[in-house]
């Protein structure tokens, strides 16, 4: 047996299957064994009945469907490794003969399409200012005390941005209440913009225990419809101003906080730290500049199947992330009011970035013969065992040949993406 192959247009294949009369029989008997238990025939005890009465009481077809399902999983993985496609899709599959003398099915897949490579040596990309001022460290040091700060209640001065206030308050339209307008003791963060907007702006300068009308209006998009663009009067008290307050930066709290001794030193840390940082996000700015340009100076014909394969991937990963949180996709999906299917078409331009990624990088792997050694892979299996603190032999227990091959090319794509930067021209 081996499958006759049709190219298609813009990178799809059809695999026309055929499985012998032999084969399907056999495939048929074994349904029958597995199910002769659930059906009953007049005269015969339950799981007793032949095949022959069962086939001439419900029909000669009776076993097909399954047996077709059970004969298309063995022999589809068998013929797709061996035509010679690169195949790139989950196959769609359509039975297009099935009967006593066997059955023939053929299998709709993505090929991985060929790629005509822009010039990729020379690229000119964006030169990222990587300074780190004075301001950026006092910024880091603020942002860093605000952590260790504490709140304080403010009574001799009205609301400022910033502050967190705790009020009452009671709102209408059109001098009626509606749901969701009142509540009490709510605390808000002016400046937060998590109210409607222009709402937190006019509490600005009241005191503890001032009253105020909040005229605002709901935004046109607003998520309950009834209130979406009319305008509100919200009837504010405030109960309560509070403030962050910092701690005192010194050596005292540098030597509580940190390793170092003096407010010079800590300093001097953080605009290493931020350089660090800076450098890194340049670096990976770099080589989303150079990928992308790369992209757009290549050819490639990438089929819709071959993204599909691509979505249900992330939508896959996604759905798992979720659960590691404790979050069902379902639950996610109707806190967030959205489909499955919505959520997929938004992901469907990342799948396609993806594709276009690989496909150009791999491209530059085989136009500059980058090869990765086996002592490449066992560097990064020790790297693995040293960040999830296992013993190299456990990590080794994960990764076969085929993971091993799998991460060479991942590790030559990172080669190729070097080459890239390395070459480019910052302008």
């Amino acid at each position: 047996m081996s499958a006759q192959v049709e190219r298609l247009e813009h990178n799809m294949a059809k695999l026309t299957i055929e499985v012998s009369a032999e084969d399907f029989k056999e495939a048929v008997r074994k349904v029958y064994l597995r199910q002769r238990g659930k059906i009953q025939i007049p005269g015969f005890r339950k799981g007793k009945a032949p095949q022959m009465m069962i086939e001439k009481m419900y029909g000669k077809g009776i076993f097909y469907e399954d047996a077709a399902n059970d004969m298309i999983n063995a022999t589809y993985p068998v013929e797709a490794s061996a035509c010679g496609l690169e195949i790139v899709s989950s196959p769609e599959i359509d039975v297009t003969k099935i009967d006593e003398e066997g059955m023939i099915y053929t299998a709709t897949v993505a090929v991985k399409p060929e790629v005509t490579l822009g010039a990729y040596k020379g690229i000119e990309v964006p030169k990222a200012d990587v300074t780190v001022t004075d301001e950026d460290v006092e910024n880091e040091v603020k942002a860093e005390l605000e952590k260790n700060s504490r709140m304080v209640d403010v009574t001799d001065r009205p609301v400022q941005d910033g502050d967190t206030v705790n009020l009452d308050y009671a709102g209408t339209v059109d001098g009626v209440a509606f749901d969701g307008g009142t509540a009490q003791g709510q605390p808000l963060v002016i400046g937060s913009s998590s109210f409607i907007p222009g709402f937190e702006e006019q509490l600005i300068g009241l005191n503890v225990g001032d009253e105020k009308d909040v005229n605002v209006t709901f935004p046109e998009e607003y998520h309950a419809p009834d209130l979406a663009g009319k305008a509100a009067v919200f009837h504010c008290v405030i109960n309560k101003i509070q403030c962050r307050e910092l701690p005192v930066f010194d050596e005292e709290y540098v030597q509580d906080h940190s390793e170092f001794d003096t407010v010079d030193e800590y300093k001097d840390n953080v605009r290493k730290e931020l350089t660090e940082r800076k450098e890194k996000a340049a670096q990976t700015d770099k080589e989303n500049a150079v990928v992308d340009k790369l992209i757009e100076a290549s050819e490639m014909d990438i089929p819709a199947a071959m993204v599909d394969s691509q979505v249900t991937d992330m939508y896959n990963e996604y759905a798992q992330q979720l659960q590691s949180q404790g979050i069902g996709i379902d639950m996610y999906l109707q806190y967030m009011g959205q489909t499955a299917d919505a959520l997929k078409e938004q992901m469907r331009p990342q799948a396609t970035k993806r594709i276009q990624t690989r496909l150009v990088l791999e491209e530059v792997v085989k136009a500059e013969n980058i090869e990765v050694a086996d002592e490449k892979v066992e560097a990064e299996l020790e790297k693995m065992a040293e960040q999830y603190k296992m013993p190299l032999e456990d990590i080794k227990k994960y990764f076969g040949d085929y993971e091993k091959e799998q991460m060479k090319k991942d590790l030559a794509v990172q080669e190729a993406i070097t080459l890239l930067c390395d070459n480019a021209v910052e302008v």
